[in-house]
């Protein structure tokens, strides 16, 4: 009651300007928050943005392929198709993009963003206009995961003048894929409509079956705007759907060695079937010159089943360790009987409201805002029985959920941020960041199917000031400096007991830039200590103590590494060569023993390569036509804590290079036609051990694309 009382009153302070008051012309679409690239390389932070002229050219339909891409960024694959992302930044680990702050047009989108922040929703890449990625002390305006990084897709904005685009690909699997978008403004008011249309039969094949494991994906957004002469509201509304035959089971290493693309006969009726709705409107009011008011809401309604094998992991890991009865079970010549299938069924909620505030005085440029922010997860999951008979899946029962597959999890959280952007000097420009977040969640499980008698109940109430600083001093026109350290912070999540801490950390950077014409480099190191690390426990990310649920402790830990980059463009008679250049060297290990959890000072941290690195080289004739080559690189990586010392290779990844091309034409100002082709050397490795099994990559893949603007 007392968050509420205070957020109320805040909001009420911030807003009653806006309503006493009409109306000068507003950035009706406040949804950036770094900008272009030329901005990104001015943040007193490091930070990238991937711009609308990449995406036109490279038409991602995978949002792994294009973190590659930025240096500071690990991700783990684990379809192929990037249907479920595991992004980490810097210290953040990648599971599920938990530990990674993810917003869309400045609104956060993981299903329940304290609670159970694991991103079973991912926003489908083919309607992003550009992406960005903010790192370091400035990420502060943003949360409630501060350690790492901010990562914002900012979807397709409102034309000014009437117009549209068809965009249609066609490729190998079956793969269709449709983005059409149709929009305008007239006077004070403007409009969106687009939808995009996936279908895929995926690149697996199911023993015994003629099943496809591929996909089906429908998403729809609409905005209306309203422009006054000194204000300003914006309502988005989506709808999207995906029905997929995803399955958590992968393979053994001989199999996999044998046939990385196939797919046990167990996982055959496993299916994903989601649906998710988001709608939000934000007021823009722009008292004075120097004075500008925001109020955004937000509602997300995310439902999914995950239908799938549950306990395959133990029939891997007992195959790869020799055993020869679990290897015939998953290969379908041994019956097995009593097999559970859980319908992994939740729903989430996520609604909020935030008003911020932005006003210059003199040098400085100021910013405060709140949120009060609350959101929740339904789990209700009945298991049904099969047994496998003869290489066939034949039902016998069903069990209805008590305990952990029947429970209520959600928080409550009021933020706070106050920024100063000061020009100290011509050449100085200082980064005040302080941050407030008060959390309290929550988990009642229950003992029967109405939800009468408590099984158990746990809560957790925490809060953190977050203070952070940093700086940028341009030495002459060529060289820029920056440093920055800031104190980060992850929630602990629905399952946390009343003992817990929250993660928190002490973050570090410093780095130089140098711009000179079309030539830009840049080198950043940084450095992470924490206290508590914290891993949050899932099923596609089972913990180090093996728990599928709640958070896990580690204990102290430090991550460093050195952040390089690099882009120029060559002019080659009459072609333009651009290049781009990324690497990140990374570190991460325990730095104490801990008699707790039996880890020990050394122990390398889990899905964070050493190496990554990415080159990309384009080829524009200045009449049309542009040919793109991508080249990335990711080292092998840890898939629990301290693989180091196990020396096992089924505690680890395999490292993977993969070079894709694109070729498009510009017919005329209206229509292009682009060929594309991904892995385009066909190399396959163990790209993610997690979960159950060895997983690839995707397989060359070659599609062909339409694009008609109007």
């Amino acid at each position: 009651m007392k968050k509420t009382i205070l957020a109320s009153t805040i909001l009420t302070a911030l807003a009653a300007p806006a309503l006493a008051n009409t109306a000068v012309d507003t950035d009706i679409e406040q949804i950036k928050i770094i900008g272009s690239k030329t901005e990104a390389r001015n943040v007193a932070g490091s930070s990238a943005v991937i711009d609308e002229e990449q995406m036109r050219i490279e038409v991602p339909s995978d949002i792994n392929q294009l973190m590659k891409t930025i240096p500071g960024i690990y991700v783990r694959e684990e379809d192929g198709q990037g249907l479920r992302p595991n992004i980490g930044i810097r210290a953040a680990t990648a599971g599920r993009v938990s530990k990674v702050t993810l917003l869309e047009d400045g609104v956060m989108m993981a299903p329940a963003p304290y609670s159970n922040p694991a991103a079973y929703y991912f926003p489908t890449t083919f309607r992003m206009s550009s992406v960005e990625v903010l790192k370091g002390a400035p990420l502060l305006r943003y949360g409630p995961q501060t350690t790492g990084g901010v990562l914002n897709l900012v979807t397709t904005p409102i034309p000014e003048d009437f117009g549209g685009q068809v965009l249609t690909q066609f490729g190998e699997n079956s793969s269709r894929d449709i983005h059409a978008h149709v929009g305008g403004t007239e006077g004070q008011w403007g409009f969106l409509l687009e939808t995009v249309q996936r279908s895929s039969d995926g690149f697996k094949e199911i023993d015994r079956s003629s099943r496809d494991a591929g996909f089906d994906i429908e998403d729809y957004v609409a905005k209306l705007q309203w422009t006054g002469e000194r204000q300003s509201l914006l309502a988005k509304v989506q709808y999207s759907e995906e029905v997929s035959n995803e399955t958590y089971l992968g393979l053994t290493d001989a199999d996999f060695a044998q046939d990385e693309n196939r797919r046990y006969g167990l996982s055959e009726i496993d299916q994903m079937d989601n649906s998710h709705k988001g709608y939000s409107l934000n007021y823009a009011f722009e008292a004075t010159d120097n004075l500008t008011f925001n109020i955004l809401s937000y509602y997300n309604d995310y439902a999914r089943n995950w239908f799938k094998l549950d306990g395959g992991n133990a029939y891997v890991s007992a195959a790869n360790s020799g055993d020869a009865d679990a290897l015939a079970i998953l290969q379908g010549t041994q019956d097995e009987a009593g097999l559970n299938y859980k319908n992994n069924n939740r729903a989430y909620e996520s609604k909020g409201i935030e008003a911020n505030a932005q006003f210059a005085l003199g040098t400085h440029n100021l910013e405060v805002g709140v949120r009060d922010h609350s959101d929740e997860m339904d789990r209700f999951q009945p298991v049904e029985i099969y047994d496998q008979v003869n290489g066939s899946l034949v039902y016998q029962a069903e069990v209805m959920p008590t305990g952990g597959n029947n429970r209520l999890e959600g928080a409550d959280a009021v933020s706070f941020w106050l920024t100063d952007q000061w020009q100290a000097t011509e050449d100085l420009n200082v980064h005040f960041a302080l941050r407030y977040e008060d959390v309290e969640s929550y988990r009642y499980q229950f003992a029967d199917t109405a939800r009468e008698q408590l099984d158990s109940t746990r809560s957790n109430d925490s809060d953190e000031w977050l203070p952070g600083v940093s700086f940028t001093y341009d030495v002459n026109d060529n060289w820029q400096v920056l440093a920055g350290a800031h104190k980060g912070f992850s929630p602990l999540g629905g399952g946390a007991k009343d003992f817990q801490e929250p993660e928190t950390s002490n973050n570090y950077e410093a780095g130089v830039r140098f711009n000179q014409g079309s030539f830009f480099a840049e080198a950043i190191g940084f450095y992470s200590d924490f206290s508590d690390t914290t891993q949050q426990c899932s099923i596609a990310n089972p913990c180090d103590n093996g728990s599928e649920s709640g958070s896990y402790v580690l204990g102290e830990s430090t991550v460093a590494g050195l952040e390089l980059q690099a882009s120029n463009t060559f002019e080659l008679g009459q072609f333009l060569m651009p290049v781009d250049l990324a690497y990140t060297y990374t570190k991460g290990e325990i730095s104490q023993d801990n008699a707790v959890t039996g880890l020990m000072d050394g122990d390398e941290l889990n899905d964070i390569p050493q190496n990554t690195f990415s080159v990309r080289v384009a080829l524009d004739n200045n009449k049309g036509w542009v040919n793109y080559v991508v080249g990335k690189y990711i080292d092998e990586m840890c898939v629990s804590v301290g693989c180091n010392r196990d020396n096992s290779r089924f505690n680890k990844t395999e490292s993977l290079f993969v070079t894709d091309f694109v070729s498009r034409y510009e017919v005329d100002n209206n229509m292009a036609v682009y060929f594309k082709v991904e892995n385009l050397f066909d190399q396959q490795k163990i790209v993610a051990r997690s979960p159950h099994g060895a997983r690839p990559n995707k397989p060359q893949t070659a599609s062909l694309g339409v694009e008609y603007t109007f």
